[in-house]
């Protein structure tokens, strides 16, 4: 078997220099919320969403710095979703990235003040910073704003919480709200800004997609299978809150199942666009989403 491509830690590495060196223009009065908000923010990780938005810039052709801003403001939406995700009155998780939760570490009422506070610089940055055809820019902020509103991921976690799953197809529904729809924002919003033709936007998006379903699965195996100390969180916090996932839906080797179909389904999406760049850190990223649970 061929050895997987390793995940393109240039880019990771480049992701977080931009993140480190992001102003967020505070006075003194709201230093606390402004370390709050870095904490969470620059507590590490792969940076699979801002990683993805480079990777498909460089596949298409262009110089991956280009979109970084976009790419950033990937990141800073992400970690909001994570903040408000580990609150009590959602997942209550008091681990996240092996470092206790922004709530835990600031109080529940500065880690909802911190989400909100990243969410708003996230389009700020996009808007001050991110060069590009200007219909190519809100075209790409409106893909993401899409991706995270009540028909995105907002929307998937209202489901979560609502306990409106009750089979396999309102699992599916609901994990490309809560989870795929920002992966696929990822790629697809970072083509929009460089110009992209339709056609080759709509297989990106086809196939970022389906690397949102292959993300959810391995969540869903990781969380059975693997530590506190692997995953950065708390283990076993689907089964202890009684949540729908794909392995309480079909067992541990059944999701694992799904996992390579779905896997096959992303390869063979990608080599079917005709790239003008280098697609490989495209590949890589898909590899490690998938190899997670190797």
């Amino acid at each position: 078997m061929t050895a997987a491509p390793a995940f393109p830690d240039a880019k990771r590495l480049a992701v977080d220099a931009y993140l480190e060196k992001i102003d967020f223009e505070a006075v003194p009065q709201i230093d606390r919320l402004v370390e709050a908000m870095r904490y969470s923010l620059l507590a590490g990780g792969k940076r699979v969403r801002p990683v993805l938005a480079l990777s498909t810039a460089h596949a298409l052709g262009h110089d991956p710095s280009v979109v970084m801003p976009f790419a950033a403001a990937l990141e800073l939406v992400h970690t909001y979703s994570l903040i408000h995700d580990d609150l009590p009155a959602m997942d209550d998780d008091d681990l996240r990235r092996g470092k206790p939760t922004c709530h835990v570490a600031y109080g529940e009422n500065v880690a909802i003040l911190a989400g909100d506070a990243l969410f708003a610089e996230a389009l700020r940055l996009i808007t001050a910073n991110q060069a590009g055809e200007p219909m190519h820019v809100v075209g790409a902020m409106d893909e993401l704003l899409a991706a995270i509103g009540a028909a995105g991921m907002v929307g998937g976690q209202f489901i979560d919480i609502d306990e409106q799953v009750d089979n396999p197809g309102a699992l599916k529904q609901m994990h490309e709200l809560k989870t795929g729809r920002l992966i696929r924002a990822s790629v697809r919003g970072a083509a929009i800004v460089l110009g992209t033709p339709t056609r080759q936007v709509e297989q990106l998006g086809e196939f970022a997609g389906e690397l949102g379903v292959l993300f959810q699965i391995i969540d869903d195996i990781l969380d059975v299978t693997g530590s506190d100390a692997e995953l950065g969180k708390p283990s076993g916090s689907d089964e202890r809150h009684g949540k729908a996932t794909y392995v309480s839906a079909f067992g541990v080797e059944g999701a694992r199942k799904l996992a390579d179909e779905s896997y096959d389904r992303v390869r063979g999406l990608l080599e079917s666009i005709d790239f003008r760049g280098d697609a490989g850190d495209l590949e890589a990223v898909s590899a490690y989403i998938y190899g997670r649970d190797r």
